[in-house]
């Protein structure tokens, strides 16, 4: 097994890094590094770059208007572009709904929808978990019932990110309530605009809007929404999933955080000397690189196996579970080193426009809310207890 970066992936690479470097706004990229809420039209001016460059869409193949770039070139540009503070696109339509039409849509679904996707003209969300059906996706009760030629909704979303900005929706909906809970879901594809739809929003413990709880009062759809089969849906939810857990699968996120905490410790006082001398200290940040850099090599080895039209399974689990976890840890980690600093928390300072003298240094501001923000990632795309439970069955045989 060959882990190693091939000539022409490390030309590549140059290229990811020289059209960053000319296209990445700088002040956009420093907001990004900073902790500094990104606005929505610079995200979108973001997309809008990309999409004109034909890289907006890294995991598409050409023929549906993607790069068509292997899986080492996906791994290499999600590293570089999050190295360099690139803002986090609007993911829904392009890591989530995309391939689930590629792979389960009509001819149809496809040709309208796609070149939607992709030139950002519709900004999807994703209407999964409910009030009382997080993990437990298949005890959601948001009903669709046939009226002739549409479906009938009723019934909420909850933890919608990004609902506000969107102006399309996939749901997961119950058509049936026969036989298995898996068996009567459906997977629609819905207009934010439609009559019937509200959307209220939910403010995260750091006090910003990120999510959102979306109802839908008697709302008509069209059959033709439908992806796959009316009472399928859970086969169409799965594959979008392991999607959703691969997405980003690159650790640029993660380096970049232990970059920072290395540079934090080494301004940071204790006891008279540099924090990161500190032994106690110093053996955590240790910790924290090791399992940084083991995860490193599973992802790699996965690379080079789904390189070689290897099927993943539990593996995406796995990634999950640990990229999660080792992202906790790092801005856990981060806050422990600013000390004092990290506690001050001026909620205004987060926003896009605020020019005020920092509490501390520049980012200290952003270092709670980003800690107490990142608590979901063990929760959201499938909790890690679900996760452990997945690869008891697929890999253990418990």
């Amino acid at each position: 097994m060959d882990m190693s970066f091939s000539a022409a992936d490390r030309a590549f690479r140059d290229e990811a890094r020289d059209f960053l470097a000319r296209k990445l706004p700088a002040d956009v990229a420093h907001k990004v590094q900073a902790g500094f809420q990104v606005s929505r039209a610079e995200t979108m001016h973001w997309h809008k770059t990309l999409y004109d460059h034909g890289w907006v869409a890294p995991n598409w193949p050409a023929e549906h208007g993607g790069p068509g770039w292997s899986v080492t070139q996906k791994y290499i540009w999600d590293e570089e572009s999050t190295l360099a503070g690139a803002p986090r696109l609007i993911m829904f339509g392009i890591t989530m709904c995309g391939p689930v039409l590629m792979g389960f849509g009509t001819p149809e679904q496809k040709r309208h929808y796609l070149p939607r996707i992709l030139s950002g003209e519709h900004i999807w969300c994703q209407g999964y978990s409910e009030p009382g059906s997080g993990s437990d996706l298949a005890s959601l009760k948001c009903r669709a019932d046939l009226d002739g030629d549409d479906f009938v909704i009723n019934g909420s979303k909850m933890w919608t990110t990004s609902a506000h900005h969107a102006n399309m929706v996939f749901c997961l909906v119950r058509t049936s309530s026969k036989g298995k809970r898996q068996e009567g879901i459906t997977f629609i594809l819905i207009d934010m605009a439609t009559s019937g739809i509200e959307v209220r929003p939910l403010i995260t413990i750091e006090g910003l809007h990120e999510v959102n709880q979306v109802f839908f009062t008697d709302v008509r759809v069209p059959k033709a929404n439908v992806v796959g089969e009316v009472d399928k849906g859970w086969t169409v939810a799965k594959y979008l999933l392991g999607h959703e857990r691969m997405s980003g699968g690159a650790l640029g996120t993660q380096k970049k955080l232990l970059a920072q905490l290395k540079q934090l410790a080494g301004e940071q006082q204790s006891d008279g000397a540099k924090l990161i001398e500190d032994a106690t200290f110093g053996r955590k940040i240790a910790e924290a690189e090791i399992e940084l850099m083991t995860l490193e090599v599973f992802m790699l080895r996965l690379l080079a196996a789904v390189s070689a039209d290897r099927e993943m399974g539990a593996e995406a689990s796995i990634v999950k579970i640990r990229r999660t976890e080792v992202h906790q840890k790092l801005t856990e980690l981060k806050l422990e080193a600013a000390g004092y600093y990290g506690q001050p928390f001026v909620r205004a300072a987060l926003i896009d426009g605020w020019n005020e003298e920092p509490i501390g240094f520049e980012h200290a501001n952003a270092l709670a809310p980003s800690y107490f923000n990142n608590r979901k990632l063990t929760i959201f795309a499938g909790s890690n207890e679900i996760q452990h439970n997945v690869i008891a069955k697929g890999v253990l045989g418990l």
